[in-house]
């Protein structure tokens, strides 16, 4: 049985996430379904006691069932799922409500993921090399369909854009030129949370060359706020660009044709959001200060580096190793060699201020 008062303060503490965070209606919901978990977590209980109950809250997560009684949820609902718990602690502490006030920050900061010593799904991305294969994968010129799919591929790994913000971009928000995208909502683009941000194409000059054809062909064939992504139409076997504006599942289409073209190319299938993890690891391996990490974390719209950091650090955790054992020049840097083989064992927040560390020193 779920307790009352609990369900009343998380319910607060979502009014207080759409009053003063400006969550939107969508993010709402995705918070209520992750903290319904706490809810359960505690039964009966208050929450105000959370630290003398067990199991702790991130090992009763670990062992929740995933998606049609698969053993575990994935990786990155756990993290949401306990750091949705976290905030919510912080919240009600910082708040002073009864019994939270004293709830140990020490305590609170136990609140994060397990760690995993196996791969996981979130860890999978796009590399460089799969994404020029793709975009200059020969195909018929006269297939319409097949070179706008080619050319998405290209700009999903160039901007790291979000799969249903791509999608809606309008022509006159791209500009290769100027290596630019105005994800902005005012132009039509479903952003998410409705954030505005102009962000920037990576220098990768046989992936913008093929983007660039493409932007050629749209503008000379359709207005400025035509889709970018344009639709395509069949007309006795011939093939045209289309006016037509995004529908609300032109994502799920885009996940549809990236699915055959990668087929085609003869290639294994990844999703649209593995070219916006390609992207991040891209632009992360080849920052080496502080100020690039910055760069490319407001490139993926993140709010905080520690985002980026928190959703990344797993991925790099081998480029960690490699820069940890290159800081030394001297000859006899077994320390460092010491200090790289620990590194596979660090969690994301842990393995997060590594990266920071590192920054700094190649900064310096």
């Amino acid at each position: 049985m779920v307790s009352r008062e609990n369900y009343k303060l998380v319910k607060a503490h979502l009014q207080y996430l759409h009053e003063v965070g400006q969550l939107s209606a969508s993010s709402l919901q995705r918070n209520w379904f992750w903290l319904r978990h706490l809810l359960l977590w505690a039964g009966d209980t208050l929450l105000s006691k959370a630290a003398g109950i067990r199991p702790a809250f991130p090992v009763y997560v670990s062992s929740l069932s995933g998606r049609q009684g698969e053993k575990g949820l994935a990786v990155v609902s756990q993290k949401k799922i306990i750091f949705g718990a976290k905030r919510f602690f912080l919240w009600a502490k910082s708040m002073g409500f009864i019994g939270y006030a004293q709830l140990p920050a020490a305590w609170i900061e136990t609140l994060r993921p397990p760690r995993f010593t196996s791969p996981s799904e979130e860890h999978v991305y796009v590399t460089l090399e799969e994404a020029q294969k793709l975009a200059t994968y020969p195909v018929d010129p006269l297939d319409l369909a097949l070179r706008r799919d080619q050319a998405a591929v290209a700009m999903l790994f160039l901007s790291g854009a979000r799969s249903m913000a791509f999608v809606t971009l309008p022509i006159q928000a791209v500009n290769i030129q100027a290596r630019c995208l105005h994800q902005w909502p005012e132009l039509g683009v479903r952003t998410k949370n409705h954030k505005k941000a102009t962000t920037f194409l990576l220098p990768i000059p046989d992936l913008l060359a093929v983007v660039d054809e493409w932007d050629q062909m749209v503008r000379s064939k359709l207005s400025p706020a035509a889709s970018w992504y344009a639709s395509i139409e069949n007309h006795w076997g011939e093939q045209g660009l289309m006016e037509t504006y995004p529908g609300e599942n032109r994502n799920q289409m885009l996940a549809k044709r990236l699915r055959r073209f990668y087929a085609v190319a003869g290639l294994p299938y990844k999703s649209a959001h593995k070219f916006r993890h390609g992207h991040a690891v891209y632009g992360l391996q080849h920052a080496r200060t502080m100020a690039d990490y910055k760069a490319v974390s407001m490139n993926l719209m993140h709010h905080d580096i520690e985002i980026t950091d928190s959703l990344y650090a797993p991925i790099l955790s081998d480029e960690v190793k490699e820069r940890i054992g290159g800081l030394s020049t001297n000859s006899t840097n077994a320390p460092n060699d010491e200090l790289a083989d620990i590194i596979t064992s660090l969690s994301n927040v842990e393995l997060s201020k590594v990266m920071m560390i590192i920054a700094k020193r190649l900064e310096g």
